[in-house]
């Protein structure tokens, strides 16, 4: 079983704080999955997690052409991308029609959030020192993990490089850039330093640049079928200026190990807003700052593990709207975060896990704004877990409480939440070979309302009630090796699952134009197939071709009212069909990459009638990469060709996406 290590944090802020991450010695994990193993050698026992991940990593995830960790997920069946154009356009993902909230985004093993719109937006976390990302529905299969890992509805793991070094080397440098189309400039310096047999750390930056500048097609047909207009014009206000700044320090210790990671992130681009009424250009800029210091310490002893970890982060975001043809807008926004967790694993007999895990987690939003309420949100998670094996059968159950206190400034305090949500999962191997799997989970899940749906003047209810996600899956596995043949590995799964969304949080109308307000509305309810396949074939000597395909199904539909026009309607930008295909052809040190994506006919808004259909759009990307060394520097150069076809297309109605462009990428590694 292989493994990968994680490390610590320790800062001084009011007070000491330290903390750990799930993610450290995965091979000494009952049911995790296969990990890479980094210099020390575990033995533990070994058995596969019971619902798997959707998977990329190494050489993979290079091979795709994709700017952020936000284009790489849309690979993965079951996902919706919400983007909202160009290089620096806000991306959120959303997993099995739930909505962005219910989903979890971890970074090293330490949940991203975001207390004021629940949005994680993934275009500000690059793919550069990305080793990783694991996609689970329902949680991971890991009951050695912090409650908050209990507490979504799916779950994104991402995972940077831990340093590794080859035998006499004390350090790793590598260095990048990006040049492409819309004048888009992005540099990247990563440096890692082995500073003892059991101490290293890893220095990474970047620095993105690009004008956002994109020809389209602006066409639109009006309700009688005639076109109304159709001409090309140049997408402006879409320029970003962003820094990415991130140091770790690894360590290990007996039985255990620790890290401590810095992270900056800075950014101002402009708001290209939605193509409507042939306006083109928008007044609107946002400058952000998003800054994290987390860390995790991880301990064995006997039988009994321990996970310590913890956070503090700090969001500034300055959103200013200087359109003369709209009210001036100059808004600055500051939140804060503290974050505390232990987890606790006993092995009660060999095949028989017990976790224990507390968490606390601390909110604050400011804002210069009249009558803002200054929200702030103390929660508290305490989980209680077993994971047992009898013969081929492996359970996990679990079982989350959380208490949730908001306090506003000068207003009547809104009433506590508590909360518990329980999750089964097994999974059964019915032959000797253990080659064919199957598997089934319930669970139940909530997200909280956000500051913004609860407090944002003139929308906010301080009365909203958490939202409610019920999960039910079935699915089976087959996953075959062929050592030396000419199909070397042969991998097929695929679930059926139907999902319940109960008080739905919607925007309702008040009654006054233009006066909205947000109430417990919403009922959905979600019926789908995922099916993904992958192989990797061997022709003849040192030429491997990997083909990866996902395709799923989904009826996502409104029950909320039985009087409502849309009743029964599929809910805005869920497609009924999509899927994606990525095949990898490498001989010796040439690659060439295709990757294909599609989404199909959708509806923009409740009622799905003619007026708001949304036509499918595919786009195919195609790379070539060419390995090489010049005396002892090893390099790498790749061609990208994004949008093959150089289609028009809107991810999201009004936000017309690149028509066809290029990137060219210098690696250098010393």
């Amino acid at each position: 079983m292989k493994s990968h290590s994680q490390a610590l944090i320790k800062f001084n802020i009011i007070f000491i704080l330290l903390w750990n991450s799930c993610t450290l010695i995965q091979a000494q994990y009952k049911l995790d999955s296969i990990q890479k193993l980094d210099e020390v050698v575990v033995t533990a026992k070994s058995y596969k997690e019971v619902i798997p991940a959707q998977k990329l990593s190494g050489a993979e995830l290079k091979n795709l052409s994709s700017h952020s960790i936000a284009d790489a997920l849309r690979y993965f069946s079951g996902v919706q991308i919400k983007d909202y154009g160009g290089v620096g356009g806000i991306k959120t993902v959303n997993i099995r029609s739930m909505g962005t909230n219910h989903m979890g985004v971890f970074y090293d093993g330490i949940q991203l959030s975001n207390a004021q719109n629940g949005q994680v937006d993934l275009g500000q976390y690059s793919l550069d020192n990305i080793e990783e990302i694991s996609m689970y529905n329902g949680q991971k299969s890991e009951i050695f993990q912090s409650a908050k890992d209990f507490g979504a509805a799916g779950s994104i793991y991402i995972r940077t490089r831990i340093p590794k070094f080859e035998a006499g080397k004390t350090y790793n440098m590598r260095a990048s850039i990006k040049v492409g189309s819309f004048n888009v400039i992005n540099t990247s310096v990563l440096f890692e330093n082995k500073l003892s047999e059991k101490l290293s750390s890893s220095f990474s930056a970047e620095w993105l640049n690009g004008s956002g500048k994109y020809k389209f097609r602006y066409q639109r047909v009006n309700p009688a079928g005639e076109i109304a207009y159709d001409t090309t014009a140049v997408r402006q206000n879409g320029d970003i200026n962003a820094t990415r700044l991130e140091g770790t320090l690894h360590g290990r210790i007996n039985d255990g190990s620790w890290y401590i990671k810095g992270y900056n992130y800075n950014s101002e681009r402009g708001v290209p807003g939605a193509i409507v009424n042939n306006v083109w250009r928008r007044g609107e800029r946002i400058w952000d700052t998003n800054s994290f210091v987390q860390g995790s310490f991880q301990k064995e002893v006997a039988n009994f593990k321990t996970n310590l970890k913890g956070k503090y982060s700090f969001f500034r975001t300055h959103y200013v709207n200087n359109d003369d043809k709209q009210v001036k807008v100059d808004n600055l926004y500051k939140q804060r975060e503290f974050y505390l967790s232990s987890s606790n694993m006993y092995t009660i007999l060999k095949n028989w896990d017990v976790s224990l895990s507390y968490d606390l987690q601390w909110n604050k939003l400011g804002a210069e704004m009249y009558g803002f309420v200054w929200p702030v949100r103390y929660v508290n998670m305490l989980s209680v877990a077993t994971a047992f094996k009898i013969g081929k059968l492996k359970i996990q159950g679990s079982g989350l409480a959380t208490f949730v206190n908001d306090k506003i400034k000068e207003e009547v305090n809104p009433p506590k939440k508590r909360v518990f949500t329980p999750a089964v999962f097994a999974s059964i191997a019915p032959f000797r070979t253990n080659d064919l799997t199957l598997r089934a989970y319930c669970k139940k899940s909530f997200r909280m309302p956000t500051f913004n749906d609860l407090y944002y003047a003139d929308m906010g209810n301080s009365k909203l009630n958490p939202e409610y996600v019920t999960q039910y899956d079935l699915g089976i596995a087959y996953n075959k090796n062929f050592p030396n043949a000419f199909f070397q590995e042969v991998k097929a799964q695929a679930d059926v699952y139907y999902n319940k969304v109960k008080d739905k949080i919607v925007a309702y109308p008040k009654g006054q134009q233009f006066r909205w307000t947000m109430l417990n509305l919403g009922k959905v309810e979600i019926k789908g197939i995922d099916i993904s396949a992958q192989t990797t074939i061997n022709p003849f000597r040192h030429f491997y071709i990997t083909v990866r395909a996902q395709y799923t199904y989904q009826e996502a539909i409104d029950v909320t009212n039985p009087e409502d026009n849309y009743y029964r309607d599929q809910i805005p930008y869920i497609p009924w069909h999509s899927g994606s295909l990525i095949a990898n052809l490498k001989y010796r040190s040439w690659a060439l990459n295709y990757s294909f994506i599609y989404v199909g006919e959708r509806y923009n808004q409740q009622e799905n009638i003619r007026y708001n259909h949304t036509q499918p759009w595919y786009t195919s990307d195609l790379s070539l990469m060419k390995d090489f060394n010049i005396r002892k520097v090893k390099m790498k150069a790749a061609l990208e060709v994004n949008n093959l076809l150089s289609q028009d297309y809107d991810v999201i109605l009004n936000y017309p996406m690149p028509k066809r462009n290029y990137r060219f990428t210098l690696t250098i590694e010393i």
